[in-house]
C-alpha cells in the first residue's frame, strides 16, 4: 500500500507545478482551455492526497516498521484510534496533514469559483497551489511518510505518551484547519493585487473563510489549552510555551483583520492596512509552522530538529518580498475612498483596537523569537517566561476588554454627546457596581477588580443590544422568541458577533479568576492520612498497581470530603510506558479533576515514596469551567455569522408564522 501512497506524493507534487503553471499563463494570455486544464489539475491533486493519506493510515494502524514514520510514531500495544491519529504525531505526517486540508480547501475554492472570471480567479489558483507546491516538496523530497528503514525492527517506539489523549485526536486537526484556512483569504487578498481588482469583491468572497479559520483557530486553543490542563500534570492551560505563542499570533491578527474589513466594506477605508494584516496573519501563520517543525526552539509540543529549517525560512522570505513588493506596486490604487470624520466614532473604536491586537502579537512574537537572538548574538540562549507576556498583555487586554463593549455603544462617522450619555449610562453603572460588590466582597486586586467590572460592562452592552432589537420587533406584535430569532437571522454578523463577544467575557472571566485566586497545597501522605485544601479534605486511602502491554500504573485511592461527608473518591495516576515515545518521554500523570461551575479541584500524584507513602499537589482552580463554557458560546456566535443568505427567507417564514400566531 505504501508503494500506492508514494506514487501518489510525486504525482501530486508534479501536478501542483502544473497546476500553478497553467493557471499563470491561462490567466496571462486569457487562454481559458489552459485555466479550465489548472482548475482540473487543482482537483486531481485533492484525490491524490487522499490517497496518500489513505496509504499512510492504513500501514500505521497495520504496524508496518519497515516505514521510518511508523516505526518512529506506533508500537503494537498503541489502541487503533492513536495509531489513527500518529498520521500527524511526526514531522512527516502533519506536514502531509497540512496539504490534504489546504487541498481540500483550494479545492472547494476552485470548485465554487466563476469560471468565466478569467482576469481574477486564475490567480487565486496560483497563490494557493504556490503554497501547496511548497509543502508538497517538503513531504515528496525532504520528508517523506514513506521513506523506508534499512531493516524492520520487531517492534516501533510508540507514540509520545502526552499525545495518548482524546484531545490530541481533535487538537491539531482543528489547529491545522485555522492554519490552513487562513491561506484561503491571503490568495483572495494577492490575487486581487496582481490582477489590479481592487475593489472590496475580494473581502466578500472571502469573508466566510476567513470568520471559518478563525473559528477554528479559536476552537484549537482552546482544546489545546485543555489537553495542557488534563495531560501536563502542572495545574495551569497556558503557559506562553513558543508552540502555544505560534498560534496566537496569527489568531490576535485574524481578529484584527475581521474588526478591520468591516470599516473596508462599509465606507472603502483602511484599504492598505487591511492588505497589511492579511500578509502579517500569513506570514505568522508560516513562521508558527516553522518555530514546530524547525526544532530551533525548545517546546514540549514541538517536533524534532530537521533539515526543513532553511527550506521554511527561504519560502517566508518568499512570501514576505513578493507580497509587499506587489502591494507597493499597487499602493497609488488603494487610497481609501473616505477619511475619518471624527476620532470619537466606530471606526476610530476598531482602529484602536487593531492597534492593540497587533501591539500584542508583535509583543508576543518579540518574546517568542528573543531565545533565538540572544544565541545569535551572545551565545546564550535567554528564555522569556510568563511573567514579561503577562506584564505587557495583561494591560492590552484590558483595554481590547473595554473597547469590545464600546464599539456597539458609539455611532459611525461621529457620535454625538447626546448619543455618548444615553448609550453609555447603563453600561457604565452596570460596570461601577460590579467592582462596589466584588469590593466589598474582599476582592482587593486591582487587576481582577477591573477585569470583572470592564466584563460587566460589555455584558452590560450587549444586553442592551439586544434589548433593543427585540423591543422594536414586539412592539409590532411578534412574540419574544419570534422577535430575537427573526433579528439575529436578519443580523447575522452583528448579533452573532455579539455572541461571539460574550463568549470571550466568559473566558475572560475564567482566566481573571483561575489565575488570580488560586491555591495549592502539597502533602506526603502516610495511608490513613489526610490533607486540607479550601472546603475540600482528602484522605489517602491506597495505592493501586496494575500493568497492561503499554505501561505500568500507580493509582492512588483518595476520599475526598466536605463539610464533614464523604462526596466521591479520586484516582490520580503515575504511569511509567514501555516505549519511550518520539521525544524520550515515557512518564505521563493522569490527573484526577472534581470540576463545578465554581471551581475545578485538580489533584495530582507527584511521587510514590513507598507502598503506603505518597506526595500529592492540589490545587482549586476558581471558575475554569468558564472557560470551556465560553469556547461553546465562541463557536456558537461565529457559527451564526456564517449561516447562509437563505437564513433570511426562512426568517420571513418564521416571522410570518409568528404573526399570524398572534393575530389568532
Amino acid at each position: 500500500m505504501y508503494q500506492i501512497g508514494n506514487v501518489c506524493v510525486y504525482f501530486a507534487f508534479f501536478l501542483s507545478l502544473y497546476t500553478v503553471a497553467a493557471s499563470l499563463i491561462g490567466a496571462r494570455y486569457r487562454n481559458r482551455d489552459l485555466i479550465e486544464s489548472g482548475r482540473n489539475s487543482a482537483l486531481s491533486i485533492f484525490i491524490l492526497l487522499i490517497i496518500v493519506s489513505a496509504s499512510l493510515v492504513y500501514e500505521l494502524i497495520n504496524t508496518n516498521f519497515n516505514l521510518r514514520y511508523v516505526a518512529l510514531n506506533t508500537s503494537t500495544d498503541l489502541p487503533t484510534i492513536y495509531r489513527f491519529t500518529a498520521l500527524w504525531a511526526g514531522q512527516a505526517g502533519s506536514l502531509l496533514l497540512w496539504c490534504l486540508v489546504l487541498s481540500l480547501f483550494s479545492s472547494i475554492v476552485v470548485m465554487f469559483s466563476n469560471k468565466r472570471d478569467i482576469d481574477y480567479q486564475p490567480w487565486v489558483v496560483v497563490v494557493l497551489y504556490t503554497v501547496l507546491a511548497f509543502f508538497l516538496y517538503l513531504i515528496t523530497f525532504v520528508e517523506n511518510p514513506f521513506d523506508l528503514l534499512p531493516f524492520t525492527p520487531n517492534e516501533g517506539r510508540g507514540l509520545n505518551p502526552i499525545l495518548q489523549n482524546g484531545y490530541m485526536a481533535i487538537h491539531p486537526v482543528t489547529l491545522y484547519l485555522g492554519y490552513v484556512g487562513l491561506t484561503i483569504p491571503f490568495a483572495f487578498g494577492m490575487a486581487a493585487l496582481i490582477s489590479g481588482r481592487l475593489n472590496d469583491s475580494w473581502i466578500r468572497q472571502s469573508r466566510r473563510w476567513t470568520i471559518l479559520a478563525w473559528t477554528f483557530l479559536s476552537v484549537g486553543l482552546l482544546l489545546g489549552a485543555r489537553w495542557a490542563y488534563l495531560e501536563l500534570g502542572w495545574g495551569g492551560y497556558w503557559a506562553w510555551d513558543p508552540v502555544e505563542n505560534a498560534a496566537f499570533m496569527p489568531w490576535l491578527t485574524a481578529t484584527a483583520f475581521v474588526h478591520s474589513v468591516m470599516i473596508q466594506e462599509r465606507n472603502g477605508m483602511l484599504r492598505k492596512w487591511n492588505i497589511i494584516l492579511l500578509i502579517t496573519t500569513f506570514f505568522l501563520t508560516l513562521l508558527g509552522t516553522f518555530i514546530t517543525r524547525s526544532g530551533i526552539i525548545s517546546s514540549v509540543h514541538s517536533f524534532a530538529q530537521s533539515d526543513i529549517g532553511p527550506l521554511f525560512l527561504g519560502f517566508i522570505a518568499f512570501v514576505l518580498i513578493f507580497s509587499f513588493g506587489i502591494f507597493l506596486y499597487r499602493i497609488k490604487e488603494l487610497e481609501s475612498e473616505e477619511n475619518f470624520d471624527s476620532i470619537i466614532s466606530r471606526e476610530s473604536a476598531f482602529i484602536f483596537n487593531n492597534l492593540l491586537f497587533l501591539g500584542a502579537a508583535f509583543a508576543v512574537f518579540l518574546g517568542t523569537i528573543f531565545p533565538i537572538i540572544s544565541e545569535a548574538v551572545t551565545g546564550e540562549k535567554i528564555l522569556v517566561g510568563p511573567p514579561f507576556f503577562n506584564k505587557v498583555n495583561v494591560p492590552i487586554g484590558l483595554v481590547l476588554i473595554f473597547l469590545m463593549g464600546v464599539g456597539p455603544l458609539i455611532s459611525w462617522r461621529k457620535a454625538s454627546p447626546e448619543n455618548l450619555k444615553k448609550n453609555f449610562l447603563l453600561p457604565m453603572i452596570v460596570a461601577v457596581c460590579v467592582g462596589i460588590v466584588l469590593f466589598i466582597l474582599n476582592i482587593r486586586d486591582i487587576t481582577a477588580l477591573l477585569s470583572f467590572s470592564l466584563c460587566g460592562f460589555v455584558v452590560a452592552t450587549i444586553v442592551t443590544e439586544f434589548y433593543k432589537g427585540v423591543s422594536v420587533r414586539s412592539s409590532r406584535g411578534e412574540n419574544i422568541v419570534v422577535s430575537l430569532t427573526t433579528m439575529i437571522s436578519r443580523n447575522k454578523r452583528r448579533y452573532g458577533g455579539y455572541i461571539v463577544h460574550l463568549g470571550v467575557v466568559l473566558i475572560v472571566i475564567g482566566i481573571t479568576a483561575s489565575s488570580t485566586f488560586n491555591s495549592e497545597v502539597e502533602a506526603t501522605l502516610n495511608t490513613g492520612e489526610s490533607f486540607k485544601i479550601g472546603e475540600y479534605e482528602l484522605t489517602f486511602e491506597k495505592l493501586e498497581t496494575y500493568k497492561n502491554d503499554a505501561k505500568n500504573g500507580t493509582k492512588a485511592v483518595l476520599l475526598l470530603s466536605a463539610g464533614g461527608r464523604t462526596i466521591d473518591t479520586v484516582y490520580p495516576e503515575k504511569n511509567i510506558y514501555r516505549y519511550e515515545g518520539n521525544r524520550e518521554i515515557n512518564q505521563e500523570t493522569e490527573v484526577s479533576l472534581r470540576s463545578t461551575y465554581k471551581d475545578d479541584l485538580y489533584i495530582i500524584l507527584s511521587n510514590v515514596n513507598s507502598n503506603t507513602n505518597a506526595t500529592f499537589r492540589a490545587m482549586i482552580n476558581p471558575m475554569v469551567s468558564w472557560i470551556w463554557a465560553g469556547g461553546i458560546v465562541v463557536l456558537f456566535g461565529a457559527l451564526i455569522t456564517m449561516m447562509p443568505k437563505f437564513a433570511k427567507r426562512r426568517s420571513s417564514v418564521t416571522e410570518e408564522i409568528g404573526l399570524n400566531a398572534e393575530k389568532a
